[in-house]
């Protein structure tokens, strides 16, 4: 599944870190209870450089565009039976 910010500016709301959404993948993290599987984010900070791995979780999008966007045609909605 993609992930529908990818390519947009994002923000790690528990660094405050911005950048773009480059990666959302699942990786084996090491934790004080051993190994556990954890879905991660990637953001690359707009300058340039190293991507930095968050909670999907954690992430919000800087701008409108990033979130998905739905059309609902009111006119065809009918009344439940």
């Amino acid at each position: 599944m993609v992930h529908p910010w990818l390519g947009r500016l994002v923000r790690d709301v528990a660094s405050g870190a911005e950048g773009l959404l480059m990666a959302v993948v699942v990786e084996e993290v090491a934790t004080h209870d051993g190994q556990r599987w954890t879905r991660r984010a990637y953001i690359r900070p707009e300058g340039g450089g190293r991507g930095l791995p968050t909670a999907v979780g954690n992430i919000q999008p800087l701008t409108d565009e990033a979130l998905p966007r739905f059309t609902i045609d009111l006119d065809r909605l009918t009344p439940e039976q």
